[in-house]
C-alpha cells in the first residue's frame, strides 16, 4: 500500500488492512476581536468600541453551509459577550449573558460553535450593558453564493446613533426624572409634531388619544458607516450597473427612514429574509431592522446620495454612490423634518419563504407598559418580569398579540427564533418573516412563530435604554403545554 492509498482510505472513513480511519482536524475558528478605538465625530475625538473579524475589517462575512465556529477574544477592560442577532443558534450560544453563557472578562475568550441554517443581511454587537450605543456592533452577512445572481456589487452600510456622553449618565438621568424624556409627562399642552431636538428636550408628536414622543435621548451626530455627511462615505458605482445596499440599523435608539433620492430602488430583503421585491424612494428601518434594497444606476452616470433620517428630526447622514468622474455634492447634516414610522409599508411586505400550514396552537398577550417620568419600562405591568412571559411545548405554534399601552414605538425583538408578522391591528396579512417588529403607540401587532428552538430566550425591545430599565422578559420551553 503507498501513501496516497492510504490517504484516500483516510478520508473515505474506511480502514485497510486494519489501519485506523484519519481523523480529519477541525479548522481553527474565526477570531473576531472587541477592542477599544478612537473614532473623529465632527472634529472631536470620541472612543468607542471596534469588533473586528479576521484581516482587521468590522466583523464577519461567511458562506451558508459553514459551520459558525467563532473566537471571542476581549482586548477590553470591561467585560462583555456578543449576540448573534439574525442567527438562530441552539440554547447557551446566542450571545447573552445569564442566559446559558458567561460574560467574556478583560483578556479572556469565548468559543461559538453551530451549525448555522440562516443566510442574510444580519448583525452582531454587545447584549452587556449600553456597550451598543458605544458603537460596539458590527455587520454579520451570510451569502448564499459566492457571486452574486443579480446585482454587480455589494456594499454595507451600518447605522448608528452618537452621543459624547456615557450611556450610563444619560440613562441614570432618565431613570431619574430628568433628561429628554422628562416632558413625556406633561399634560394639558399639544405638542403636535414639537422638535425640542436642539434645546436638549425630546422630539414629541401627536397621538389620538394623548400625546406621543418619537425620541427621547437627543443624540450628537448621526453615522454612516462611521461618517457624518460633513465627509460622508463615497461608494463607487458603474454607470447603468445595480448595487445591492444591505443596510442595518445598528442606532439604540432611533427609527430611521432610508432615503433614496433621485433613485428608485426595490426593497428586497427585510431582516435577512427575502420579500417580494417592493419599488420605492423611502423604507422604513426600525432599530436592530435590516433591509436589503436593491439600485439602478442611470446609464449616464453621477453623484447620487443616499440619506438615512432619523424620525421626528431634522438631522440625517448619508453615503453618496457615485461614478467615475462625477461630481461629488456637498451635503447638509440637516434637511426637513422627518414624519414618524408607521406600519403603512409593513402592511404590504410579502415573504417569499412560507410557513408550512399548520394551525395556530393558542395566542398569548403581551402588554407593553410604562413609560411614565420615572422612565420605568415593562411587560405586562412589571419590569424585568422575574417569571416566564410564557412557555410552550416544542412543536406548537404560538402567536404573540403585543399590545403598545406607552406613548413610544417599541421595535419588539424575539431571540432564537423567526417569527411571521400575522396582523396589523384587527387586520390579518401575510406578512415578512422578520426578528424584528416595530409596534406603534396604542397599537397592536401580532406575530407567529414555531417553537423550535428550545432553551430559555430573551423577548424585548431593542431600544436599548427602554430595555435596560425594564422592558425585557423571558420566554421558555417545558415538557407541558
Amino acid at each position: 500500500m503507498n501513501r496516497r492509498d492510504l490517504l484516500l482510505a483516510g478520508l473515505a472513513g474506511t480502514s485497510l488492512m486494519g489501519l485506523p480511519r484519519l481523523a480529519l482536524a477541525a479548522p481553527e475558528p474565526q477570531l473576531l476581536t472587541v477592542s477599544k478605538r478612537v473614532l473623529e465625530v465632527k472634529g472631536k475625538p470620541a472612543t468607542v468600541y471596534g469588533l473586528t473579524g479576521p484581516g482587521g475589517k468590522p466583523g464577519l462575512s461567511m458562506m451558508l453551509g459553514e459551520h459558525f465556529r467563532v473566537r471571542v477574544k476581549n482586548d477590553t477592560d470591561s467585560d462583555t459577550i456578543i449576540h448573534w442577532h439574525g442567527l438562530t443558534p441552539p440554547f447557551g450560544q446566542d450571545g447573552v449573558a445569564m442566559y446559558g453563557q458567561p460574560a467574556i472578562p478583560p483578556g479572556g475568550t469565548l468559543d461559538y460553535d453551530f451549525a448555522n441554517t440562516r443566510s442574510g443581511t444580519h448583525w452582531m454587537h454587545s447584549h452587556m450593558g449600553l456597550q451598543e450605543q458605544q458603537l460596539l456592533a458590527a455587520p454579520l452577512i451570510v451569502q448564499e453564493v459566492k457571486e452574486p445572481l443579480f446585482d454587480d456589487q455589494e456594499h454595507v452600510v451600518m447605522l448608528h446613533d452618537f452621543t459624547f456622553r456615557n450611556p450610563l449618565e444619560i440613562l441614570a438621568e432618565l431613570q431619574g426624572g430628568g433628561g429628554a424624556h422628562a416632558g413625556h409627562a406633561m399634560q394639558g399642552m399639544d405638542h403636535s409634531q414639537m422638535n425640542h431636538s436642539g434645546s436638549g428636550e425630546a422630539t414629541m408628536t401627536g397621538m389620538a388619544g394623548g400625546m406621543g414622543m418619537l425620541n427621547d435621548i437627543v443624540f450628537d451626530a448621526y453615522l454612516a458607516n462611521d461618517r457624518t455627511l460633513d465627509d460622508p462615505e463615497v461608494v463607487s458605482v458603474e454607470k447603468g450597473g445595480t448595487i445591492r445596499l444591505r443596510i442595518i440599523n445598528g442606532a439604540a435608539a432611533s427609527n430611521m427612514w432610508i432615503d433614496l433620492g433621485a433613485l428608485e430602488g426595490e426593497l428586497i430583503a427585510v431582516d435577512g429574509n427575502a420579500i417580494y421585491p417592493m419599488k420605492g424612494t423611502l423604507f422604513p428601518i426600525a432599530m436592530a431592522q435590516r433591509a436589503d434594497v436593491r439600485l439602478k444606476i442611470p446609464a449616464e452616470g453621477g453623484a447620487f446620495p443616499v440619506l438615512f433620517r432619523p424620525e421626528g428630526l431634522k438631522d440625517r447622514t448619508g453615503i453618496i454612490l457615485s461614478t467615475k468622474g462625477a461630481t461629488v455634492p456637498k451635503l447638509a447634516s440637516e434637511g426637513e423634518t422627518t414624519p414618524a414610522l408607521d406600519l403603512a409599508q409593513e402592511r404590504l411586505y410579502r415573504a417569499v419563504a412560507k410557513l408550512p400550514q399548520e394551525p395556530v396552537n393558542r395566542t398569548e398577550m403581551l402588554m407593553l407598559t410604562g413609560g411614565e417620568k420615572n422612565y420605568l419600562w415593562g411587560l405586562n405591568g412589571e419590569a424585568n418580569p422575574s417569571q416566564p412571559l410564557f412557555t410552550m411545548r416544542q412543536g406548537e405554534r404560538i402567536a404573540v398579540m403585543m399590545h403598545n399601552m406607552t406613548g413610544m414605538a417599541h421595535p419588539m425583538h424575539l431571540h432564537g427564533h423567526y417569527f411571521k408578522v400575522m396582523a396589523l391591528g384587527n387586520t390579518v396579512i401575510d406578512g415578512a418573516l422578520r426578528d424584528v417588529v416595530l409596534v406603534p403607540p396604542m397599537e397592536t401587532v401580532t406575530i407567529v412563530f414555531d417553537a423550535d428552538n428550545p432553551g430559555s430566550w430573551p423577548f424585548h425591545c431593542h431600544h436599548a435604554y427602554h430595555m435596560h430599565s425594564g422592558m425585557m422578559g423571558t420566554v421558555g420551553y417545558t415538557s407541558a403545554a
